[in-house]
Formats: C-alpha cells, sequence, structure tokens
C-alpha cells in the first residue's frame, strides 16, 4: 500500500538503472547528456590521436639518434637524416643544414668548406635552432589544449545539469503537493546523473592532459639539447 502510495506522488514507475535514469530524464538534462556524450568522444579521439603521434615520433626519434651519436661528421649526420624517417630531431637538423648551407663562412667570401662561422652566425643558428625547436613543441601540442578545456567544462557543464534537474523536481515536487523521500529522491537522483556523467568525462581528459604536457616538456628539452650537440658537432669538425 505504501508503494503503491509513493509510485503515485512520484507520478510513475521509478527509474531501477542509470539508463533508465536517462531516457526518463527531462529534455534538458538529455541535453546536457548528449553534450557531454560529444565532449568525451572527442576527448578520446584527442587522446588516441596524440597518442600514435606521441608513439611514432619516439620511435623515429630514437633511431635517429641512435645515428646520430655515431657520427663523426656533419654531412654524415645529415645522410642519417636524410634517410630517418621524419621525426622532430630530424627537422631541426634539417633547419641546421638549411641554415649552414645558405650561410656564407666569415673568413672570405670564396671560403672553402673548412672556414669556420663567425661567432654572431653561431648565434644566429642557434636561435634559428630554437624557433624551429619552438615550431615542433607547437607542432606536437597542437589539439592537446583542447583536453584542458574539456576537463575544466565538463563539470560546470554537469553541474548545470545538476541545478537545472534538481529546481525541475522541486517544482515536480511542488505540483504534486508532497514532499516525501519517495517523491524527491527520483529527481535528484537523475539530475545528479549529470554530475556523475561530467565527472566521467573530465577525469580521462585531465589525466590525458597532463601526461601529454609532460611528455612534451620532456621532448622539448630534449630538442634543445639537441640544438647543442649539432653545434658541438660543428665544433669538433672545425667549423666553428
Amino acid at each position: 500500500m505504501t508503494q503503491q502510495f509513493v509510485v503515485a506522488q512520484v507520478g510513475g514507475a521509478v527509474p531501477g538503472s542509470p539508463v533508465e535514469m536517462v531516457t526518463s530524464a527531462t529534455p534538458m538534462t538529455q541535453a546536457v547528456l548528449a553534450l557531454l556524450a560529444l565532449l568525451s568522444l572527442i576527448s578520446w579521439a584527442v587522446m588516441f590521436a596524440k597518442w600514435r603521434e606521441f608513439s611514432a615520433a619516439r620511435r623515429a626519434s630514437r633511431a635517429f639518434m641512435h645515428d646520430f651519436e655515431r657520427a663523426s661528421r656533419f654531412e654524415e649526420a645529415a645522410q642519417y637524416a636524410a634517410r630517418a624517417q621524419p621525426s622532430p630531431f630530424t627537422r631541426v637538423f634539417d633547419r641546421a643544414v638549411q641554415f649552414v648551407n645558405e650561410t656564407r663562412p666569415a673568413l672570405s667570401p670564396t671560403a672553402d668548406r673548412s672556414a669556420r662561422l663567425s661567432g654572431s652566425q653561431v648565434e644566429a643558428l642557434r636561435l634559428v635552432l630554437d624557433a624551429e625547436t619552438n615550431s615542433e613543441r607547437d607542432r606536437l601540442n597542437r589539439f592537446v589544449p583542447w583536453l584542458a578545456t574539456i576537463g575544466s567544462v565538463s563539470p560546470l557543464i554537469g553541474l548545470l545539469g545538476t541545478v537545472l534537474g534538481v529546481i525541475d523536481a522541486f517544482i515536480g515536487i511542488a505540483t504534486r503537493g508532497s514532499g516525501n523521500i519517495g517523491a524527491v529522491a527520483p529527481g535528484v537522483a537523475e539530475a545528479l546523473i549529470a554530475t556523475a556523467a561530467a565527472l566521467s568525462v573530465a577525469i580521462p581528459a585531465v589525466f590525458g592532459y597532463n601526461l601529454f604536457a609532460s611528455r612534451l616538456n620532456r621532448i622539448d628539452g630534449e630538442l634543445e639539447g639537441f640544438g647543442s650537440e649539432v653545434i658541438a658537432l660543428m665544433v669538433r669538425e672545425g667549423r666553428i
């Protein structure tokens, strides 16, 4: 008898699972959940794509650096870079090769390939390598900020859905004229589904962003060190 009274107060069957809560939710709550589902798909697509990109870049970079460390001459390292798979390290080195080929040595207009670069030319080379390093970082960082945005915005969207759901639940209580727990609980539970969905979207997005940001910082430091190694190779060869 009591159960029938509660059902009558609620106005229908009480949802028994999250799926039933979603299907029986108000249009506003369903719209919020649909938006969260879209953000979840975007974040997982970005994480999967960046994971593949970072993995491929790491494999290609390790292979090239293995050959580069064996090079004793600048031209030998350039040959390794030409045969290697494209990676941030090969592109930085290609930019150094381009700079050296386009820069006239400081000794004379007809200086041979053993002529040395001046101090200002070496400083310009360092700036060029730094610029290419920043460009590679920006290339790898593309779409990663989306994860931070989704991770920070999703809880707010879920909170909005929860607030709207609670408002709708209290309006329903006022309309039916009942404030017992059986009448309040279904509406509040439906509203909290939006918060739970928002957290399930935000947590993986924030985790992925922190992971990729850490990898970017590590790669950025490695590229800066690689630029110094390129200049050191030119010093050993007598170009500087």
